[in-house]
């Protein structure tokens, strides 16, 4: 083969190896719409780019898990579908050049089939269609990779040369010469390129429709009007941020309450089929429809929610009025034996959460809750009922999507969380917040800066007193906002005249049995962040 001969086969093999991997690419962005439309269609959480995150998630380390939720705070999820979605694409695209090259880019496909289909089928909430989404990939990959896929030139065996002048090198048989304008005009690149480009933009409708589809599915549907309490609490009295804004309101809107949870896809669930079983170690287990709830005495309480994974001055908490059934009336119907330490609450989406049964029984209230703020619960929030455990943390008692209580033991059933370095048992923490100002702002001197915040001790009777201090000139008591009870937050404020300098400003809060709020540093794993919340601001 002569150096000419041997350098445009080397161009063309680079070419067409980057239309075989984007023909790759398009085979696979085709396959993940056309099995994200499936699952739309029969198991949203089959999505296979879906299922594999949320395998993901199951094996990730804890560390891992409380880094992606202290850096990336809500948005952990899309980064992490993201994130797998862009590795499917690069094994697409390795796909795609090992179809041009040795005919087995199929094997790849049916690779990545079996890991989306396996995870989906191994989830707890998987159900006969669980692998289906994953075939439908595979299928529609392998027909775009097989249809569109270019095949890389072969050359001539070394020594098999034609009687007309290739032994003089003027000639290599298989090889266009870059002036023959007929072999040029037969080249592929530009069908593979419009082919991988039609597949790539069929996929994304695809995914759009099927996400559509998702969407319209996991809709709340609701009898007209809630259920009236049978004694309905006040009013929720007015907040301090009407006078300092910035404030956190004293109700937390339904569209600002914070999420976190491991459900890459929100459950979809049928307020007419669904049903919650009590049973495990009771004297009488039974079934409750939603109608048989909704028919049930409903009691209204102001709760304060708080996520373990909620670090010093964070946001992962909310506050709102919540409309529900009483857990200790669903629990002393069923007859729980006193055999039983925890009652493990399992989601329609195989979730699993454990807390203790004096909790669920005494008279803190917990609920069943079907409402929040006024409004049916919405489907990120645990459609059509969750659970409402006042003073302890979300994930030993705020299972959303509730379809199942057992009573057992910690011994014998432990739960997602436990099962991951979590305490089985976590009360909230006294905890207090700086709102305002925020960290790194500046001022001029003489200014009145105003600091405010909240504060929360859901556990020990509310909060009875708070005090600021700026840099160490000692502890100055805030005045407190409104009371709305012993499980809700409580808004504060304080101010300062600004003195020229860099200071640091320090807020602690005194629940109502007479503790201080403690100084010890902890980080949130195992059972809640625990420190003082201080900012740093600039007087010029």
């Amino acid at each position: 083969m002569g150096a000419g001969g041997a350098a445009y086969r080397a161009g063309m093999n680079r070419s067409t190896t980057w239309r075989a991997a984007a023909a790759g690419v398009g085979a696979t962005v085709l396959g993940l719409g056309a099995g994200h439309l499936t699952a739309g269609l029969v198991a949203p959480a089959a999505s296979p780019a879906l299922a594999v995150g949320s395998a993901v998630i199951d094996l990730t380390p804890r560390s891992v898990k409380e880094w992606a939720v202290a850096s990336l705070g809500t948005a952990d999820k899309p980064v992490l579908v993201s994130g797998v979605v862009l590795v499917v694409l690069g094994l697409g695209a390795a796909a795609g050049v090992l179809q041009a090259r040795r005919g087995w880019g199929g094997w790849v496909v049916a690779a990545l089939a079996a890991v989306a289909g396996l995870a989906a089928f191994t989830r707890p909430s998987a159900g006969a269609y669980a692998v289906l989404p994953a075939l439908v990939a595979a299928a529609a990959a392998m027909v775009g990779l097989h249809a569109a896929s270019p095949r890389l030139p072969r050359s001539t065996p070394t020594g098999d040369h034609s009687a007309t002048g290739s032994a003089a090198g003027t000639e290599e048989p298989g090889i266009p010469r870059p002036s023959d304008a007929s072999a040029v005009s037969h080249d592929p690149g530009r069908r593979v390129l419009l082919a991988a480009g039609g597949m790539t933009a069929g996929g994304v409708a695809l995914a759009a429709a099927g996400a559509w589809r998702s969407r319209a599915l996991v809709s709340p549907s609701l009898p007209a009007g809630l259920p009236t309490p049978a004694s309905p609490l006040p009013a929720v009295p007015a907040g301090l941020e009407g006078a300092v804004p910035g404030l956190s309101p004293l109700r937390t809107p339904i569209t600002d309450f914070y999420r976190i949870d491991t459900a890459l896809v929100i459950p979809r669930v049928d307020a007419a089929s669904w049903r919650l079983r009590i049973d495990g170690d009771v004297e009488r287990p039974f079934e409750l429809t939603f109608a048989d709830l909704l028919a049930m005495p409903m009691v209204e309480a102001d709760i304060t929610l708080n996520c373990v994974s909620n670090p010093v001055g964070g946001s992962y908490i909310g506050s709102t009025r919540w409309l529900g059934v009483l857990t200790r009336e669903v629990l002393a119907r069923a007859g729980v034996r006193p055999t039983a330490d925890q009652i493990l609450s399992t989601s329609v989406d195989g979730m699993t959460i454990s807390t203790p049964v004096a909790a669920l029984q005494d008279d803190r209230g917990a609920l069943l809750a079907i409402a929040m703020d006024g409004r049916p619960l919405t489907a990120a929030h645990g459609f059509p009922v969750r659970l409402v455990t006042p003073g302890l943390y979300g994930y030993v008692g705020a299972t959303k999507w509730l379809a199942r209580l057992t009573a057992t033991t910690y011994a014998d059933h432990p739960a997602y969380w436990s099962t991951r370095g979590w305490s089985e048992r976590a009360e909230v923490k006294t905890q207090s917040r700086i709102d305002v100002p925020r960290s790194g702002e500046s001022f001029s001197a003489g200014f009145e800066v105003v600091i405010a915040g909240v504060a929360w001790s859901q556990a020990r009777q509310g909060i009875s007193r708070v005090e600021v201090q700026v840099d160490d000139t000692g502890w100055h008591d805030a005045t407190l906002g409104p009371d709305v009870g012993g499980h809700y937050w409580r808004q504060w404020r304080w101010t300062w005249p600004a003195t020229t300098g860099q200071h640091r400003i320090t807020v602690r809060a005194t629940d109502g049995t007479g503790a201080l709020q403690t100084s010890e540093v902890a980080d949130p794993a195992p059972n809640g962040a625990s420190g003082l919340h201080t900012i740093q601001i600039a007087v010029a």
